[in-house]
C-alpha cells in the first residue's frame, strides 16, 4: 500500500478558490477542479476567511502561514533559553555532541528542559547561516568538514621489519579487551612528514599517552615509546599493537626495554587497530594535519592528553577513560589472595 501524504493549499490554489467562490460556485465544484477533497476546500474558507470581507487569497495565505508558524513547537537549542549556552560551552571544551548529550541527563536528571539529543545540537550548528561563528562551532567538533573523505589504498611502500609478530598470534584476550595492559600505536605525521607524535592507547579504557619525538625514526620511536611505556604500572603494559612503519624497526630493542611484546598489523589494515586510528581522529583537533608538531612541549602534549582523557566516552556509559584507567590501576594493584 502505498502512502499518503497531505500537500498543503498552495497560493495559487487559493487564489482559484477566491475566484471560483465570487462566481457563487459550491464547495464541491471547486474541490473539482482542484482535484482536492470537499472537507479541505470547507475548511479552507471556514478558517481563513474574513467575516467582513469574506475570502481573499492574500489575507488567506497569511493566516495559514501565522498559524503553522504559532503551531510549531519552539527550538530546544533557542540562543535565548538557558540550554544553549552550557551546550556552546561544552563545544568549546571539546566535548562531542552524544558526551554533552548524555552528561546533560546526569547533570539535570529530573529536568528535561535541560535534556537534548546529540542530533539537535548536529542540526543547530549545521543549520546555522554561513560565517564566522558557525566555523568556529563545526570546529569544535571532531571532524572539521561536512562529508567524510574516503581512505585511499596506495602500494605499500614501507618495507618488511624483520622478526614480526603477526596480530594473527596474538592472545585471544587481546581482541576480546578482557584483560587491562593491551595498547595500540602509531605516529602523527606533521607538515611534509617532518614532524611527528608518537600515540599510545590502552584497549580496554581507551586511556592515550602521547610522546615527543625528536624526529619519525625508529630511534625516536625507540627513545619516546620506551620513556612512556615505562611510566605504567608493570601489569599494565602486556602488549602493544601496531602497523608496519618503519618507525618500529627496533620494536625487539623496545620488548627488551619495557616488557611489552608487539604485535604487527597486517598491511592496509587500519580496522585491526581500531581504537588508534578513532583517537588520532580525536587528536588532528589538536594537532591539526599541515602543522609543525616539533612545536610542542612533552608538557603541551600531556595537557592534550589529559583533555582527551578526562573526556566522558559513550563506551564507558560516559565515565572518562582516566576514570576507568584508575579502576584497573587499583586492581592491578591490589595483592592477589593466595590459597595452601
Amino acid at each position: 500500500m502505498n502512502k499518503k501524504t497531505y500537500l498543503q493549499l498552495q497560493p495559487e490554489e487559493r487564489l482559484t478558490i477566491a475566484s471560483m467562490k465570487q462566481q457563487g460556485l459550491s464547495v464541491r465544484a471547486i474541490a473539482r477542479t482542484l482535484r482536492r477533497a470537499a472537507s479541505t476546500i470547507s475548511r479552507e474558507l471556514e478558517r481563513n476567511a474574513c467575516p467582513v470581507r469574506g475570502y481573499a487569497s492574500a489575507p488567506a495565505q497569511v493566516l495559514s502561514q501565522s498559524r503553522r508558524v504559532a503551531a510549531r513547537a519552539p527550538r530546544k537549542l533557542d540562543e535565548r533559553g538557558a540550554l544553549w549556552p552550557v551546550v556552546l560551552t561544552l563545544l568549546e571544551w571539546r566535548w562531542s555532541p552524544q558526551q554533552i548529550s548524555a552528561s546533560l541527563k546526569r547533570m539535570w536528571p529530573q529536568d528535561s528542559s535541560m535534556h537534548v539529543s546529540h542530533e539537535t545540537i548536529y542540526t543547530a550548528i549545521y543549520a546555522r547561516p554561513r560565517g564566522e561563528l558557525r566555523r568556529e562551532l563545526v570546529a569544535c567538533l571532531r571532524q572539521a568538514h561536512s562529508t567524510r573523505k574516503p581512505r585511499t589504498r596506495g602500494q605499500d611502500r614501507r618495507g618488511q621489519l624483520a622478526d614480526m609478530l603477526s596480530i594473527h598470534v596474538r592472545p585471544p584476550e587481546v581482541e576480546d579487551r578482557v584483560m587491562p595492559g593491551h595498547w595500540e600505536g602509531d605516529f602523527i605525521k606533521g607538515a611534509a612528514n617532518r614532524s611527528a607524535v608518537g600515540v599510545l592507547v590502552e584497549r580496554t579504557s581507551r586511556l592515550v599517552l602521547l610522546a615527543k619525538m625528536e624526529d619519525a625514526s625508529a630511534a625516536s620511536a625507540l627513545v619516546g615509546f620506551t620513556a612512556k611505556l615505562n611510566s605504567i604500572a608493570a601489569p599494565l603494559r602486556q602488549s602493544l599493537t601496531y602497523d608496519q612503519g618503519k618507525e618500529m624497526a627496533r620494536h625487539q630493542e623496545l620488548c627488551a626495554a619495557t616488557g611489552v611484546r608487539v604485535y604487527f598489523c597486517d598491511p592496509h589494515s587500519p580496522w585491526q587497530r581500531g581504537t588508534c586510528e578513532n583517537t588520532n581522529g580525536l587528536l588532528r583537533q589538536y594537532l591539526p594535519k599541515g602543522t609543525d608538531l616539533s612545536v610542542f612541549t612533552q608538557d603541551e602534549l600531556d595537557a592534550i592528553a589529559d583533555s582527551l582523557n578526562n573526556r566522558p566516552r559513550a563506551t564507558h556509559a560516559f565515565h572518562s577513560p582516566l576514570e576507568v584507567f584508575a579502576r584497573m590501576l587499583e586492581t592491578a594493584s591490589r595483592p592477589q589472595a593466595t590459597f595452601h
